[in-house]
């Protein structure tokens, strides 16, 4: 048989039953309240309608899931004999209820009555004054822990049955909105009617009374009001930003304009990881989103591309260049899995020769990073030395070419950059990043001129007047201070 009939309650009056609810209670060959904790429990006992509950299972479970699991099994061994008719507080809202519907056996039926809301009734109780829109988002308390929410549209968080929970539903929303948000508390009632309470957000869990027709409003913030932001917030700003009304530096920038301080702030996030500074990292990592939802509301506005399409297509590639993951095959380490992605990619590209894949390496990178790519990728087809050992007489070799060019007054140019690629070629080889060991003897070379500046300041002499030779003698002062 497995009929099952779902009754919405509402939030407690039996006065705000529907007719199709009530006949449905009345009617009932084998009633279950889940709770008999509700207003209606009462009328029904004057009416002498029989019931059971599942009062018992919340003293059995601590995990609301594994209840809901518990009871949704018990329901549907009871409507295998009888029909039956299941009370709940809202069915469209109730974990039992979406067990049930997950565990419905072949061939069972499953018919839910709607019903007046807890959000329903509040909203009729709001204070004059106070807007909501058509866009209100209800939420019970119990699933606000697991749930994203938009600050920008109006909320109703229903059935904040305990000053517990009403703890935990004031975290979840002190790390949206700030502590002195003005709310709207609906305090216990089993009545139609009743008076709302106007508070800080932070004296949510400071209320005399809980029940289960306690619910909160918190209506859609302005960006000013709030404390967290989400992605849709930021997509918003810069469009306003770069309205008709909003900021006049904004609105000039293009693609082109932007590039060098895209760069900018690509490196200084990568200091920020040097620096091991997570805070620092995620205010430079929101510089850089920052220059993306530009570069997308710049496309957006000549018709090129929406930030939408940016998403799809960093998704779409992820999804393609994992297929261990997200398709049939199985690579059980890194190297296979850097592997497999360059043959995705260059089919992806249409790159057929080594060499077409060794000109799709950006020009744009830093000379250092692209030369080391690029051996790398020649390397793939054993185009490479084995050891340091054996690329280092290249480096002698260019040096001489070099030397040449400079004694028979010519230009050394190419020969310089033939040194400089082939200096790159031994850092890789030494398994070093070349970018990187340019930066440390940069900063080497700093320190060590700054200490020999102040060595030469302490003896009473400046930097202007001394030659050369006579910079280096305290230069080879100062390098040998530091190698002890």
């Amino acid at each position: 048989m497995h009929e099952l009939t779902v009754v919405s309650l509402g939030p407690g009056d039996p006065k705000l039953l529907t007719l199709e609810a009530a006949d449905a209670l009345r009617t009932a060959k084998h009633l279950i309240l889940r709770t008999e904790r509700h207003g209606v429990a009462a009328g029904l006992q004057q009416q002498e309608i029989t019931y059971d509950t599942f009062d018992s299972l919340y003293d059995e479970y601590w995990d609301f899931d594994e209840m809901h699991e518990a009871m949704a099994k018990r329901l549907w061994q009871r409507a295998a004999d009888v029909p039956v008719t299941y009370a709940v507080m809202d069915a469209a809202a109730d974990g039992s209820v979406a067990a049930l519907a997950a565990s419905m056996p072949e061939g069972g039926k499953l018919r839910r009555i709607a019903g007046l809301t807890s959000a329903d009734v509040c909203l009729s109780a709001m204070p004059a004054g106070v807007q909501h829109a058509a866009s209100l988002r209800v939420l019970p308390a119990m699933d606000c822990a697991n749930a994203a929410h938009d600050p920008g549209t109006p909320l109703m968080i229903t059935e904040i049955d305990n000053r517990v929970l009403a703890g935990d539903v004031k975290l979840w929303l002190t790390d949206i909105y700030r502590d002195e948000m003005q709310v709207v508390f609906f305090p216990p009632s089993e009545k139609a009617q009743r008076k709302a309470v106007t508070m800080e957000l932070a004296d949510l869990d400071r209320q005399k009374k809980y029940d289960h027709t306690c619910c909160v409003f918190i209506p859609a913030a302005p960006y000013i009001e709030r404390s967290r932001y989400c992605m849709a917030d930021l997509e918003a700003i810069i469009a306003k930003l770069r309205g008709p009304d909003g900021c006049p530096w904004d609105r000039e920038q293009t693609h082109e304009s932007l590039r060098r301080s895209m760069l900018e702030e690509a490196y200084e996030a990568a200091g920020a990881i040097d620096e091991n500074d997570p805070d620092h990292l995620y205010d430079e990592l929101g510089d850089v989103l920052l220059h993306i939802v530009l570069h997308a509301d710049i496309a957006k506005a000549h018709g090129t591309f929406t930030l939408g399409d940016v998403i799809s297509a960093i998704c779409s590639k992820m999804i393609y260049r994992h297929e261990h993951i997200f398709g049939s095959i199985r690579l059980d380490t890194a190297d296979a899995v850097l592997d497999n992605w360059d043959k995705l990619k260059k089919a992806e590209k249409g790159l057929q020769t080594q060499g077409s894949v060794l000109a799709d390496v950006s020009r744009a990178l830093p000379a250092l990073v692209r030369s080391a790519k690029v051996q790398k990728k020649a390397a793939k087809v054993g185009f490479d030395w084995d050891t340091a050992e054996e690329a280092l007489p290249k480096i002698h070799e260019e040096a001489d070419e070099v030397l040449q060019e400079l004694e028979n007054g010519r230009d050394p140019g190419e020969e310089l950059g033939d040194l400089l690629f082939s200096c790159v070629n031994v850092a890789r080889l030494c398994g070093q990043d070349p970018e990187a060991l340019l930066t440390q003897a940069t900063d080497k070379f700093i320190g060590r001129f700054t200490a020999m500046e102040n060595l030469i300041i302490s003896e009473g002499k400046a930097l202007e007047g001394l030659t050369l030779s006579e910079m280096d003698v305290y230069w080879n002062r100062v390098k040998k201070s530091q190698q002890h």
